[in-house]
């Protein structure tokens, strides 16, 4: 995947099909469980929640903490953005990983969207937050696994409180996640030499793995 307008199209296509859905269950679906929809059973549900802080529900337990955090996701989405050229460029590195870091780059700029945008659009920040802009709460609506679980009250964080087996999360979240699996599988085919394997065996090795 070395095609520059490719990328793009992939990372649109994430940032479009992550606020539709997201925006979609805002204007559709109540919140909580009240609103709580069963695709698999229990073990599939879209859940309206929204997030005010990180994955996990980690919060960064300060006044402008949130704030800090959104101007952490804008510069590493810049370095992203600005560093992905290069990558589809550069003939060391494989199609797969230039595929995972579109899928990220997709998946962070539709987070960013909601902690920049949302808290002013659809006035979901927090009644703490000291403004609005940059203090949108992230909408996420996919639940995967059974019943909550308790975390005990010493893990730092997320304890003293039941949380889900999963995290509830979103379209964005799940693409990074993915890129980032992808990342870590092109790295296991390379420790190994998979790539080499295969081309032996289908007689095609290319420099360019892509």
């Amino acid at each position: 995947m070395r095609n520059f307008k490719a990328c793009i199209i992939v990372v649109l296509s994430v940032v479009l099909v992550d606020q539709f859905t997201k925006l979609l269950v805002h204007f559709t679906m109540e919140m909580g469980t009240i609103g709580e929809i069963k695709v698999f059973g229990k073990w599939l549900r879209l859940h309206y929640t929204l997030n005010p802080g990180m994955a996990f529900g980690i919060r960064i337990g300060t006044k402008y903490g949130k704030l800090f955090l959104t101007a952490f996701r804008l510069f590493a989405t810049y370095l992203i953005a600005s560093h992905l050229p290069k990558l589809i460029k550069s003939k060391e590195v494989s199609g797969l990983v230039i595929f995972s870091w579109t899928l990220i780059l997709g998946g962070a700029i539709g987070n960013i969207i909601d902690s920049v945008f949302y808290g002013i659009f659809l006035e979901n920040a927090p009644v703490t937050a000291p403004m609005k802009i940059f203090y949108g709460q992230v909408i996420d609506m996919i639940l995967v696994g059974i019943e909550n679980i308790w975390i005990p009250s010493f893990i730092p964080f997320i304890g003293g409180r039941y949380l889900p087996p999963f995290p509830v999360f979103n379209i964005a979240d799940s693409c990074i996640c993915t890129g980032v699996s992808l990342i870590i599988l092109d790295a296991l085919l390379k420790k190994f030499n998979i790539y080499d394997k295969i081309c032996k065996k289908t007689s095609s090795c290319k420099t360019d793995k892509s």
